[in-house]
């Protein structure tokens, strides 16, 4: 997305991350061991930072691709002399033995590069440069990604097909569950020979996108205003566990909205933030988790704790004008049970997914059948 949040967000990346590495390889004076930042390095910034999702700039393509190629540098420095040839030869076997390790990172044919042209440094560091500093600031600046994706919004790495979901199961997200499978996914992109550019996860979340988007685009322009819940049972941020407990199991709802006494939203309880903190009560008091629930749950046993400290603040929002579209996706991958409708600060509606249901399935029925 080429947005100036987005330019800075990938900026400040690069920076943080080379700057980060610099000052470590400062820090301990590694120097005189050949720890050094090289250009290439700037090159992998690029794709750690700016497009985090690209197969390119997963760790394995990162880190073994700059390896590989440093090796591939020093073994073709150690055997020609001549220093175009050298060059040449060196990002040919570079590329080779990324591609055959399934681990293509554009970046690798620099440090192959930079091998080749140094062979004052060759002969200094031998095999060695590629571990430092090609290996270790490559895996620095991979470690740092990971953490300033988490912390700015982004998902790295890339989720693999067989990685577990976020409910630490197999299934694949429900967006992706309905889609092509991983084999007609690798097919499509063998044959627009778009591999390199573009990873089998990219191109189910794109598919499952527009999918989702045709399927909006069929119901019409319903708004989060017509299908909401507006009879709303809601708690203050005093509201003891006991009392949110007693909510949950008299109405049989999935969340409660947490308001200011004046009416202002603030945020939503889940049920499943009563079953987290009744298992972190468990595990710090070394008890079965029912009991933790009951202590919980019984006032009189202990000191309230109150629906502040187990809400969320982080929960998406919607206003009554949101297309259903934009709902879809939301509450689609499991991790969210119900939207807030909010307008001036103060919530109006709900919805849920039984809303949601009862939405696409009422727009289903007045659908126009297919022949």
């Amino acid at each position: 997305m080429n947005t100036p949040k987005e330019a800075l967000r990938a900026g400040m990346g690069a920076l943080i991350g080379l700057g980060v590495a610099g000052f470590l390889l400062s820090f301990f004076d590694l120097q005189g061991a050949g720890l050094y930042l090289i250009a290439p390095f700037g090159a992998s910034s690029v794709l750690l930072f700016a497009v985090p999702n690209s197969p390119l700039a997963q760790p394995w393509s990162a880190i073994v691709g700059n390896s590989v190629s440093a090796l591939a540098g020093i073994a073709v420095c150690h055997m020609v002399s001549d220093p175009v040839l050298c060059v040449a030869l060196a990002v040919g076997v570079a590329i080779t033995a990324m591609i055959l390790l399934r681990a293509v990172h554009p970046p690798g044919g620099a440090v192959a590069m930079v091998a080749a042209l140094n062979p004052d440094l060759v002969a200094d560091l031998g095999f060695r440069f590629a571990v430092t500093p090609v290996g270790v600031v490559t895996g620095i600046l991979v470690l740092i990604a990971v953490f300033y994706a988490r912390a700015t919004g982004r998902t790295y790495p890339l989720r693999h097909f067989d990685d577990k979901s976020t409910h630490d199961t197999a299934d694949r997200p429900p967006i992706e569950r309905l889609g092509l499978d991983e084999g007609e996914l690798n097919a499509i992109l063998q044959q627009y020979r778009q591999s390199l550019n573009l990873g089998v996860e990219d191109l189910a979340r794109l598919i499952s996108a527009a999918e989702f988007q045709v399927a909006a685009h069929r119901t019409g322009p319903i708004t989060a205003k017509q299908i909401m819940s507006r009879d709303l049972v809601t708690v203050d941020a005093d509201t003891p566990l006991g009392e949110v407990a007693d909510l949950f199991r008299r109405h049989g709802f999935k969340s409660l909205p947490v308001i200011e006494k004046d009416g202002r939203y603030i945020g939503v309880i889940f049920q499943i933030h009563l079953i987290r903190r009744a298992r972190e009560d468990a595990l710090r008091l070394d008890r079965g988790l029912l009991p933790a629930m009951a202590r919980l749950i019984d006032l009189r046993r202990t000191a309230p704790v109150r629906a502040i400290e187990i809400m969320s603040v982080t929960e998406p929002r919607a206003t009554a004008s949101t297309p259903i579209a934009a709902l879809l996706p939301l509450m689609a991958d499991g991790a969210c049970d119900a939207v807030p409708v909010i307008e001036d600060g103060k919530i109006i509606g709900i919805v849920t997914r039984t809303d949601l249901i009862a939405a696409l399935a009422h727009a289903g029925l007045n659908s126009p059948t297919q022949p």
